[in-house]
């Protein structure tokens, strides 16, 4: 525990009255997520001394050239991109990827005004609304690597050592914001090699970077080859949720290896066979704000998180949706509307669920698929068509028990955003990635055959 607390702003002023008073031996700064790393490198300059990482490795690992120029030198692969500082060389740096982009601000935390664009005249219309592109604040222009796997990755490290605590596989595709994406540790669907080279890059990086204390790697795994998104060289939002979920207190470790201690008595939790899954889930505020869409992107929406742990991945997400206050249902119609491209994927969920008894609601387009593979489809029309009812009609009756929905373009947009909204004000469970179904029909699965069990996170850890 602390021995004092103050309540002031994190400017570099303020720490340095702060500073003055208490002489302390060292600062650390790995521990308040974006803010206090830009600090660092001022309040080396005014004398102060920074326990663990230094800030000559904060900045290279922030800094996206010299960070670019680490990558090269370790022989990993990145995402085409580039850092701009000014609308032409933006348009040439995403011309250069080839579009969709993804484009943010540098220094940014919780995915502050970053955005996916496909096109030029998206492009244009971000840079002029949602940023002041200048030399003193570029924007960083990666190329969208679309239907990617993203994995987050927290170590601890010495100088000598770095101990991986945990590989957590996101169960939302690329393009949602590593705090909103649920996850699962360990991951379920990686094979022992793909972690192995994660595990692999990961200590590559810590060592080439000289981290002491904790770091956080980002990865998306595209066609089988694994890509470097970012590397943070401080707490990431996850360290609970792993030191939770393995039974070790990864922070106090990281302090420890700060003050120069070994870490070698938790070198052995790389080698564990958990018999457990642990998953974490978002919580969002949307019911106490109406006008805010559920659909998750690059900008982070949560503001909170839950965990559910058991013996296999369903029942660890099932924990997990009751948990964030979900409750998937046992019996029911579900309704079903996915963009084109989702269709085939969609319709091996949909007969899962006929299978376990559930009724099928869809509008047009997806009825018919589901038609075709034998299935009976309960038609209902649009929600902006004049004839009723309409899904809504049905959600506000009751008789919608679960809502699959992908988001389309066009017309399909407002469809979507009436059907969402209407979940949440009706207190629906509701999935918008196809991802987040599959995970969610094989929490039905669980439910339904009763195989939760509730036990302390002491039996689990015993387990191990």
């Amino acid at each position: 525990t602390s021995d004092r607390l103050y309540f002031e702003p994190l400017t570099l002023e303020d720490v340095l009255n702060i500073v003055e008073k208490e002489r302390p031996l060292g600062v650390i700064v790995q521990f308040g997520g974006q803010t206090p790393l830009k600090l660092a490198v001022p309040l080396r300059e005014a004398g102060v001394p920074i326990l663990g990482t230094t800030p000559d490795a904060i900045d290279r690992a922030e800094d996206r050239e010299r960070f670019n120029a680490l990558i090269s030198e370790l022989h990993l692969q990145q995402a085409a991109g580039a850092t701009a500082r000014s609308l032409t060389e933006a348009q040439t740096s995403a011309v250069g990827s080839g579009y969709p982009v993804l484009v943010r601000p540098s220094y940014v935390l919780g995915g502050r005004a970053m955005q996916i664009v496909y096109d030029d005249q998206d492009l244009v219309q971000y840079m002029k609304e949602a940023v002041q592109v200048s030399p003193e604040h570029p924007i960083l222009v990666d190329k969208f690597l679309e239907d990617a796997l993203e994995i987050d990755v927290d170590a601890v490290a010495t100088t000598d050592l770095v101990v991986i605590g945990g590989v957590m596989e996101h169960i939302e595709k690329a393009g949602v914001h590593s705090g909103d994406a649920a996850c699962a540790l360990p991951p379920y669907s990686l094979d022992e090699t793909q972690v192995q080279i994660l595990r692999a890059q990961t200590k590559a990086m810590a060592k080439a970077l000289g981290v002491v204390g904790l770091l956080n790697v980002q990865f998306a795994i595209r066609n089988d080859v694994v890509y470097v998104l970012e590397v943070n060289p401080r707490a990431s939002r996850t360290v609970p949720f792993v030191s939770k979920a393995i039974g070790v207190p990864l922070a106090k470790v990281a302090t420890r290896a700060m003050l120069g201690e070994s870490i070698e008595a938790i070198a052995g939790i790389e080698d564990i066979e958990y018999q457990h899954v642990a998953v974490k889930e978002s919580v969002f505020p949307f019911i106490k704000f109406p006008q805010v869409d559920t659909v998750l992107g690059p900008e982070m929406k949560s503001t909170g998180e839950v965990m559910g742990i058991d013996r296999d991945f369903r029942k660890g997400y099932l924990k997990s949706q009751i948990a964030a206050g979900s409750t998937l249902p046992t019996s029911g119609k579900i309704f079903i509307s996915v963009r084109q491209r989702d269709k085939r994927a969609v319709t091996s969920l949909a007969r899962r669920l006929t299978e376990m008894g559930f009724g099928l609601v869809a509008t047009v387009g997806t009825a018919r698929v589901f038609e075709r593979q034998g299935m009976t489809v309960e038609l209902i029309r649009k929600v902006l068509d004049a004839d009723r009812p309409n899904v809504i009609d049905l959600m506000k009756q009751g008789e919608i028990a679960l809502v699959i929905e992908t988001p389309g373009d066009g017309r399909a947009r407002r469809d979507s955003y009436l059907i969402r909204r209407t979940a949440v004000n009706m207190n629906i469970p509701y999935y918008l990635t196809v991802d987040g179904a599959q995970a969610a029909v094989g929490a039905i699965e669980a439910l339904l055959k009763g195989e939760h069990q509730v036990r302390t996170l002491q039996e689990y850890h015993a387990d191990v």
